[in-house]
């Protein structure tokens, strides 16, 4: 859905189009002289609300890469404490190496 073209909206770009919660209070009128205000109010709010927007992480290359070797470190760490359990349980103590 294509912005409004008033203030109103270029303040609140950032946060209808963002990756962020926003709240929006329409003030209306139940006076007579002021419907058309209130009509223009009222369909504003439900085309604010109508606005979607795909959530998506703040994350940047680097840091994305940095969790993903993260990981592999973590992985790395758990397959080697693995092995020596593993190797430290068929260990034969009893093999003398000749000098």
């Amino acid at each position: 859905m294509p912005y409004r073209d008033s203030k109103l909206t270029r303040l609140l770009q950032d946060s209808l189009g963002g990756n962020s919660r926003t709240l929006m209070i329409a003030c209306v009128s139940p006076s007579d002289r002021d419907f058309m205000e209130t009509l223009n109010t009222l369909k504003y709010a439900n085309r604010a609300r109508n606005i979607k927007n795909k959530v998506i992480a703040n994350q940047d290359k680097a840091s994305k890469q940095l969790a993903i070797l993260r990981q592999e470190i973590m992985q790395l760490q758990s397959e080697l404490m693995e092995f020596k359990s593993v190797s430290f349980l068929t260990c034969d103590c009893n093999v003398t190496y000749p000098a």
